[in-house]
């Protein structure tokens, strides 16, 4: 029978392990009712949207798109920005604002647009949100629609674009700039097709805004990737052209009505700010610090507890956006839980040490990696653990070599110290204050330390100043913890003390 050994045999540490591991899930769902994570979870039916059975490219070409009279409600008009890279923290953020859109019974959601491109998988989560929207979605490409800012553009009901406006080059990249992997190019071909057929446009426009090796007669020679300006959208049908947001209303014949501006919450700054790549390792590293010093302390501490939160934020925020599955927490679960085997229940072994640490470095590292990874997404979950590493090894060092010597620390009583003086808590025997003033008699010479005789108790001592004979009688003056100090009593004083009693 296996016994627990250390601080698990404390069932409240066991709970906060447990609760280690738990924490991240119930923080990411209680954080996707506050996000308003996906309309599915408020009993709102995505809209779908038909494909037509044909596509005429030749009656597409040079259309306009058109906003039917007494099509759009008297509601709200929601304008939501997509401004600078688009990222995972973005997606939520567009999600909850298409949500609120239809529960305040919207006329029209205008996606206003600026911006180069970004993350694949969190366009792709934009582009569902979009999609299956009840309310009509309108894309207003202010200044940019770059790559990922082309595939939400696309999934939009229509785009309007300003004098100058870019729309198109598409073909994911990964850090270095460097064209993605064909399977990361073939995905992003496909999805854009499929939006375009959804929309009744030319589907082969839209291929040639991902693959360069694609040729439209008249529109872009092969080896080069289309990009369109608003001029070219517009003769293709892809966009119309407005001089600016004031056009845009009168057009939509939305003039007159209230216009809500759209703005990230705290929740939702929060989770794009425990995401950002400098604060995701320092995270990880109070995390694995407090679980480290907890385990080496009995009970629950400080330490266990700020370790188990930054946990919780890392997971629980990295499930939100997207990065995280649960199969890396689950991994990640099994190493702490490995790692706990090896240090509390069968310590020396190794091998569940070793496999736990990498099952943890493996759940962190599926944790930092999003649905359709880039070169890019695996250099930077390799640069945080890294740096996650890094500032685990310092900052041991750190407490190791340098809290200890902390002299505040030490008058505040967290550190003993290297002094052995009572006055910072350091005793080697019980004091017994009861001894003042006892008589007794010296049971050997006293040169200056001996023995003496105070009742029924033998006791070590030493002579204040003189040296005295045994069978003197003795007076305790002084007990200092294991050191006792007597004085001779001299004939003139009385001596309450014949035969050694008290």
């Amino acid at each position: 029978m296996i016994k627990l050994r250390g601080p698990l045999r404390d069932r409240r540490t066991l709970l906060v392990f447990v609760f280690a591991l738990v924490a991240p899930w119930i923080v990411s769902h209680g954080a996707v009712a506050v996000l308003s994570h996906a309309p599915e979870l408020h009993g709102l039916e995505p809209a779908v949207q038909p494909a037509p059975d044909t596509v005429d490219a030749d009656a597409a070409e040079g259309e306009a798109v058109q906003v039917l009279e007494g099509q759009l409600g008297d509601g709200p008009v929601y304008r939501i920005p997509i401004q600078g890279v688009i990222e995972l923290g973005l997606a939520p953020f567009v999600e909850r604002s298409v949500l609120e859109a239809a529960q305040a019974e919207a006329s029209v959601i205008i996606l206003d647009l600026d911006t180069p491109g970004g993350r694949v998988d969190a366009a792709e989560r934009i582009a569902d949100a979009v999609s299956d929207s009840e309310v009509p979605v309108y894309a207003f490409v202010n200044r940019a629609a770059i790559s990922a800012g082309a595939l939400i553009s696309l999934a939009a009901d229509g785009i309007y674009m300003r004098p100058g406006a870019r729309l198109g080059a598409a073909t994911p990249v990964d850090g270095t700039g460097e064209t993605a992997p064909e399977k990361v190019v073939s995905v992003m071909r496909s999805t854009m097709r499929s939006l375009a057929e959804a929309r009744g446009l030319d589907p082969a426009i839209a291929e040639a805004m991902v693959d360069p090796d694609i040729e439209i007669e008249g529109v872009v020679a092969a080896g080069r990737l289309l990009t369109l300006t608003s001029t070219e959208a517009q003769e293709l049908g892809y966009a119309q052209q407005v001089a600016d947001w004031n056009e845009l209303m009168a057009v939509l014949g939305t003039e007159n009505l209230e216009v809500r501006e759209q703005e990230a919450n705290w929740a939702e700054r929060t989770v794009r700010f425990l995401t950002h790549p400098v604060v995701a390792p320092f995270l990880l590293s109070l995390g694995f610090l407090g679980l480290l010093v907890e385990i080496k302390s009995p009970g629950i501490g400080l330490a266990g507890g700020a370790g188990v939160l930054a946990l919780a934020l890392f997971f629980g925020s990295h499930l939100i956006i997207g990065l995280a599955g649960m199969e890396g927490l689950i991994i990640f679960g099994i190493g702490v839980v490995l790692v706990l085997v090896e240090a509390l229940i069968l310590p020396g072994l190794g091998v569940f040490g070793i496999l736990g640490a990498l099952a943890i470095l493996t759940g962190i590292y599926m944790s930092l990696l999003g649905g359709v990874p880039t070169t890019e997404d695996y250099t930077r979950a390799g640069m945080i653990l890294s740096m996650t590493l890094v500032l685990v090894l310092v900052s041991s060092w750190f407490l190791i070599r340098r809290l200890p010597a902390n002299r505040r620390l030490t008058r505040l009583g967290i550190f003993l110290g290297e002094e052995t003086a009572r006055e910072t808590g350091y005793t080697s025997s019980v004091r017994r204050d009861e001894l003042m003033g006892r008589k007794g008699r010296a049971v050997t010479d006293l040169r200056p330390s001996g023995t003496g005789i105070f009742g029924d108790e033998r006791l070590d001592v030493v002579s204040e100043q003189e040296w005295i004979e045994a069978g003197s009688p003795i007076q305790v003056v002084a007990s200092e913890g294991y050191r006792h100090v007597v004085r001779l009593i001299r004939e003139s004083e009385p001596e309450e003390t014949v035969s050694g009693e008290s």
